[in-house]
């Protein structure tokens, strides 16, 4: 039951009370990159979802315009805008994906969305069965993660949280998740 319908009732009070309470947050943030690089503000890009079906990610756009669009764990070398190098170590260019929480297009707490391109995590999602669940905010390999981390040691985790879903696994992952942006940011 929670699968199926207890977890969209909580993606969706977790995603519109922290629209409402990070509103202020998120206006200052488009401002400031509008600012400094123009637009577009938000930064969009194709990515594997629920069963594989494709969905537009929503980012707030933290490099220049000119970037190419990379995966996450190629972009250390691409240019980052100064606003952009902030949002990124505060982990604020990931609000505006509370809206794809909304649509139903992701979830608070799943595997993170991957790449299409990223064909073996893909593949290992389908064998683990994790494919299955919603796209997440956050998750298992997140809250376990490492600079580095294999995609094979990605999707066991992927795979470990699609076995045990639950409503106190969701929340043990979002509480661990909070742990960890009280730690202090990383300097670039």
């Amino acid at each position: 039951m929670y699968r199926d319908l207890g977890k969209r009732i909580l993606d969706i009070i977790i995603s519109t009370l922290a629209v409402t309470l990070t509103l202020p947050i998120t206006l200052i943030t488009a401002a400031a990159i509008f600012i400094e690089d123009g637009s577009p503000v938000f930064f969009r890009q194709k990515r594997v979802g629920k069963d594989g079906k494709e969905f537009v990610l929503i980012k707030f756009r933290s490099m220049k315009t000119y970037a190419k669009n990379l995966p996450s764990s190629m972009a250390k070398d691409m240019p980052l805008t100064r606003v952009g190098k902030i949002i990124r170590r505060l982990n604020i260019d990931e609000l505006p994906q509370l809206i794809n929480v909304i649509k139903g297009e992701m979830s608070i707490v799943g595997p993170r969305p991957s790449l299409p391109s990223q064909f073996k995590l893909n593949e290992m999602r389908r064998e683990n069965g994790s494919i299955s669940c919603k796209p997440g905010m956050t998750g298992l390999a997140q809250i376990n993660a490492y600079d580095g981390m294999p995609e094979e040691e990605k999707a066991k985790y992927d795979g470990e949280y699609y076995e045990n879903l639950s409503f106190f696994l969701d929340i043990k992952i979002i509480l661990r998740t909070f742990l960890y942006f009280l730690k202090p940011p990383p300097v670039y």
